[in-house]
């Protein structure tokens, strides 16, 4: 992670924004909505508050001289997976957790926002480096906070709205391929700004010439792939995902479902008819490489997609700004709607090295058997991707904002 940080008043204003962005994200939640948890992947929204806040005071309070921990028994409840800090309690057990309550944990960030604040003027270049990983940590949890409230209320048969529905967006003639020469190109974060661990280092690889597609594929695309049985042949699949596809009995997108008026997904507006002409999401990487397989194409490496999006603006598209109607509705970039599903392991660049200490656990640990994502999300919050950023997901999940868009030689 770079220790590269912006001018105090432009980070001051940053984290500020942050914060108050969680808090709002949160707001139409009873203490209830935010306290259960859908499944082990997921957590329930009052962790993910927690647990930002916990980062702050771990990494940047505790140390200070006069700062006393809000309620010692938090390490051990909000600790995610910092074996260096300390015992946690069990991740899939962090729906029991009705106690703190919400109340407590908006207290809780109360609490360390007000010390973070009086001791600004003091911290040094490493505590505001700290902030500055701080406030990308907590815009990553904001994206799963609501992907995981969408799991959640998916599972509740009422199925209950968190946001008014988004308005529909014109569709947008993206249709076609942009070629790309490919040859020597130089891929990874360069160093300049902030990025995570895994970004870099910055390094070149050998690309064959290849075209990306234009537009994301859509949801009337995979209706076509569905009812001309793409679930239903093994040729199709990878042998994993023939396995997974048979185990778990998967014939559609998630939440998806087929009724007499034809596709509806349940989305964070309540269940919606499924909209032709959005990208379709939540898809695993398995469905996303068999239905590439299916088109005559294939899924992007992610070297071809960040040299593809090496001239784009990260902050274009459909990401998230505000609290408020979040759903995929189609855009002309290449960022934003949908994380999409590349052909690449989640692996060390050459010369990779987690940094010392606890923060070295960021990612590093993670790099074995995930597939790479490129690109943001509807629930990205704007200003927080970069062409460099790898996310990574195990290939059968899908609860995220996932799509794809397809890619093929030249």
């Amino acid at each position: 992670m770079s220790v590269e940080t912006l001018c105090s008043d432009t980070l001051r204003r940053q984290f500020v924004a942050t914060r108050a962005l969680s808090v709002a994200l949160v707001a139409p939640l009873s203490d209830a909505d935010a306290s259960a948890q859908s499944m082990p992947d997921a957590s329930p929204a009052k962790w993910h508050l927690a647990h930002t806040t916990w980062f702050l005071e771990t990494f940047i309070l505790a140390g200070l001289p006069g700062y006393r921990l809000f309620d010692e028994r938090f390490g051990f409840l909000f600790n995610s997976y910092y074996e260096t800090v300390g015992a946690r309690h069990a991740r899939n057990a962090r729906g029991l957790l009705t106690r703190p309550s919400l109340d407590d944990v908006l207290a809780f960030r109360g609490h360390v926002d007000a010390a973070i604040d009086r001791h600004w003027d003091a911290l040094g270049t490493a505590a505001r480096g700290l902030i500055e990983l701080g406030i990308n940590h907590e815009a990553q949890h904001q994206e799963l906070l609501l992907t995981d409230i969408l799991d959640l209320f998916s599972a509740n048969p009422l199925e209950p709205a968190m946001f008014p529905a988004a308005h529909a967006m014109a569709p947008r003639d993206v249709a076609g391929w942009t070629r790309h020469d490919g040859g020597i190109v130089r891929i990874g974060h360069d160093g300049a700004g902030f990025a995570f661990d895994c970004e870099g280092p910055a390094h070149d690889v050998l690309l064959r010439p290849y075209a990306l597609a234009n537009a994301l594929v859509s949801n009337a695309d995979w209706a076509a792939f569905i009812a001309d049985g793409g679930y239903a042949k093994p040729a199709l699949w990878l042998s994993d995902g023939w396995a997974w596809v048979k185990r778990e009995a998967i014939a559609a997108p998630l939440h998806w479902r087929d009724g007499d008026g034809g596709w509806t997904s349940f989305t964070l507006a309540g269940r919606r008819p499924v909209d032709p002409a959005a990208p379709v999401t939540h898809t695993s990487f398995y469905e996303a490489d068999a239905f590439a397989t299916w088109a005559g194409a294939r899924l992007p490496t992610e070297a071809e997609w960040e040299h593809a999006a090496a001239a784009t603006d990260p902050a274009a598209g459909n990401q998230l700004d505000r609290a408020g109607p979040v759903a995929p509705h189609g855009s002309a970039s290449l960022f934003g709607d949908c994380w999409q599903w590349t052909a690449s392991a989640f692996l060390p660049y050459p010369g990779f090295r987690a940094a010392d200490g606890a923060v070295g656990e960021y990612n590093g640990k993670f790099m074995n058997g995930q597939m790479v994502l490129k690109g943001a999300s509807c629930a990205t919050p704007r200003g927080s991707s970069r062409a460099s950023v790898r996310n990574f997901f195990y290939p059968q999940q899908r609860w995220q904002f996932t799509g794809l868009r397809l890619a093929k030689d030249i």
